[in-house]
């Protein structure tokens, strides 16, 4: 049997997700919780943007009152 010097040393956990980095050491309930956390930030940055727009189109719509 093989010596593994680096059986007894702990995995690195990241906090957060990086985009690119190696997926390859995560089990599947780790994918799972950061297929999750995307899907969440995704929904939040859409609601931001939403707003954003409804503020640029009110804004808009103001500023063409009084140009007629």
């Amino acid at each position: 049997m093989a010596f593994d010097p680096f059986a007894d040393e702990p995995r690195k956990i990241l906090s957060g997700h990086q985009i690119g980095q190696d997926l390859s050491l995560l089990s599947i309930d780790e994918l799972d919780e950061r297929v999750e956390v995307l899907e969440r930030e995704i929904a939040r940055l859409k609601e931001e943007r939403a707003g954003k727009e409804n503020s640029r189109a009110a804004a808009s719509a103001f500023f063409k009152l009084g140009q007629d």
